[in-house]
């Protein structure tokens, strides 16, 4: 049996100074974060779902570099990558715009209902601080980090890349699935695709992505190949006059069976649906229809081990 406690995570190094904080399994409210050693100084890259898992990830952070962490990074606003923020007291955080725009709105988010099993603690939301809409480049100590915005919806409307030149290490968020299957109800499948080519023209040598372990470029493949089978999945579903729900029930996902949370595709196929009536990339769309065709392809309320 897999161990998903939060003992369970590990720090792998990605290269000099530059650490991943990998959390197995990767599945829903499970992500990855990274910090930058700087001496005297710690860049972190988001925090967990959840306040013991964060406090897990500080614990460890500060065991590792013997220097606070001042400085953290928001990938996106998913709570898997903020719930944490507020317990890194004393850093400023830095995140997209709409990072902050959309944790303001919308505070912390259980999903009460469609979760089950997670254990939360106290949360509290704190949005970043300091933001920015296209780049910004940071440095912890000589390490520059540079946060990129794809310039349209993906994963999210508010994805933002870490990527370090130097050592061509990119910390890609959610943009980046490894074993896991991707989710674009909240952003865009055609957005989310041409982000890939960000990417790809960055040329990582190695990639942590925001669940799975650290992989390359043959990642961002399998995630485009997946994105281009829920496009044109759904294209033949609207010629049959299918709803997203039957369609998905039907659909054989052949070489991404074996991706996890299969639960994602009626909620990708509605974002699909959406963009082929003409929905602009990260437009809004009925999210409780398609959450509610999930929980109807899953059977129940989706397992959450956080």
């Amino acid at each position: 049996m897999t161990d998903r406690s939060p003992s369970a995570a590990t720090v792998t190094p990605l290269a000099d100074q530059v650490h991943g904080y990998v959390q197995p399994d990767g599945s829903w409210y499970i992500n990855n974060c990274g910090f930058v050693d700087a001496g005297d100084h710690t860049v972190l890259i988001d925090t967990c779902s959840t306040e013991r898992r964060t406090r897990a990830l500080l614990e460890t952070v500060e065991h590792t570099t013997g220097s606070p962490v001042t400085t953290l990074v928001n990938t996106h606003h998913h709570g898997d990558h903020t719930n944490g923020n507020y317990l890194v007291e004393g850093a400023a955080v830095i995140g997209h715009r709409k990072t902050r725009e959309l944790l303001a709105a919308e505070g912390i988010q259980k999903f009460e209902g469609i979760f089950v099993g997670s254990d939360w603690g106290e949360l509290r939301s704190r949005p970043p601080e300091i933001v920015f809409d296209d780049r910004l480049t940071l440095y912890a100590g000589d390490v520059e980090i540079q946060l990129i915005h794809p310039g349209h919806a993906a994963h999210t409307t508010n994805d933002v890349l870490a990527w370090l030149p130097g050592p061509r290490v990119l910390y890609a968020g959610d943009l980046v699935f490894h074993g896991g299957s991707p989710f674009a109800l909240m952003g865009s499948v055609a957005g989310w695709l041409a982000a890939l080519d960000v990417i790809r023209e960055l040329d990582p040598a190695v990639i942590l992505p925001g669940h799975g372990g650290p992989c390359d470029l043959s990642a961002v493949e399998t995630v485009g190949r997946y994105l281009a089978f829920v496009q044109k999945t759904a294209e033949r579903g609207k010629a049959a006059g299918l709803s997203p729900l039957e369609l998905a029930k039907e659909t054989d996902l052949g070489e991404f069976a074996s991706l996890t949370e299969q639960e994602r595709l009626p909620g990708n196929l509605h974002r699909a649906y959406a963009e082929l009536d003409g929905a602009e990339w990260g437009a809004d769309i009925d999210l409780v229809a398609a959450i509610t065709d999930m929980l109807a392809f899953n059977k129940g309320p989706i397992r959450c081990f956080s």
